[in-house]
């Protein structure tokens, strides 16, 4: 099981300090996905070899309409092995699940945002993956905390009814902020969430990461296709 993590620049943690305590709760690996304005040089393999868990290089797209969104994710396709976009309008939830090239549609219901049946089809034709963030859930009180459940909620069963992929996270800016998949699967329960629905989310992030570096390489050529090097 992987955690979409944002580090230092993006966050309040190094990339090993968040590496050194996903080791700890017992993750596989983390995805680094600091914002395209907050990227920061730091050494993954190094990294990974110390804490002995995977640390995958990645991005998150924040851009004000789909437009700008569109080249950055042609710049950054490449360079990096995940690529996320920031959700939270109804514009930019709309570009994400239109875009194969993208990984995961992150925090779709913050601000304005919204999701429907269409986008969730969307998702589910193009292999968008849609995040369900416990984010607000965890640090919000009061009206927020409930508008962040009934979000939840409805994104969930839109996904499922659509059969869209789907990862989980805290989104953590912080090691503090980090839990463990022991704590996430205690709290999904609490919240009307299946055990295997919270570990496939975390799972998926990893499952991504493979997936785009198996593309990467010499060997692919498209889907279902590669070159066999022992012929």
């Amino acid at each position: 099981m992987y955690e979409g993590v944002h580090a230092d620049l993006d966050g309040d943690s190094t990339v090993a300090r968040m590496a050194l305590t996903a080791s700890e709760y017992g993750y596989e690996g983390i995805v680094v996905r600091n914002h395209g304005d907050a990227l920061a040089a730091y050494d993954a393999s190094a990294i990974a070899n110390e804490y002995g868990i995977d640390v995958v290089e990645g991005v998150e797209v924040r851009a004000d309409d789909p437009s700008r969104a569109s080249g950055f994710v042609g710049n950054h396709r490449e360079s990096k092995t995940f690529l996320a976009v920031h959700g939270g309008s109804v514009a930019m939830n709309r570009f994400a699940v239109e875009q194969p090239a993208v990984d995961v549609l992150a925090h779709p219901m913050v601000g304005d945002g919204d999701f429907n049946h269409v986008l969730a089809k969307a998702a589910a034709r193009n292999d968008v993956h849609v995040e369900l963030s416990f984010r607000r859930v965890l640090r919000a009180d009061g009206g927020a905390r409930v508008q962040a459940l009934r979000d939840l909620r409805k994104l969930r069963e839109l996904l499922a009814d659509a059969g869209a992929p789907f990862v989980v996270s805290v989104d953590p800016r912080s090691h503090l902020q980090m839990r463990s998949p022991r704590d996430l699967t205690a709290l999904g329960d609490v919240l009307g969430f299946e055990d295997a629905t919270v570990e496939r989310g975390l799972a998926a992030w990893g499952k991504l990461a493979e997936r785009n570096r198996t593309r990467k390489s010499d060997s692919f050529v498209e889907p279902g296709v590669s070159i066999d090097d022992d012929r």
